[in-house]
């Protein structure tokens, strides 16, 4: 469970960085990001959402991550 953990968090957006992060990296890194609060709760030095991204694109990418782990739009009857 740790190593999956420490995996996952790796994915995590961390500093300032040049290259500008999109779409995609947004999915990436809404997956991840319940372990990168997790961590975040825990001390580390992890970020929960990249600084430096495209904006819109980004953000609607880091939305559909965050539905993607069962809190969308998903009903079970």
């Amino acid at each position: 469970m740790l190593l999956v953990s420490i995996s996952l968090t790796s994915c995590a957006p961390n500093n300032y960085t040049s290259s500008e992060y999109g779409f995609f990296s947004g999915i990436v890194h809404g997956f991840v990001f319940i372990f990168s609060l997790i961590g975040k709760l825990l001390g580390f030095n992890i970020g929960l959402y990249a600084e430096h991204n495209s904006g819109f694109f980004y953000w609607l990418g880091f939305i559909i991550g965050v539905g993607g782990l069962g809190g969308g739009a998903s009903s079970r009857r």
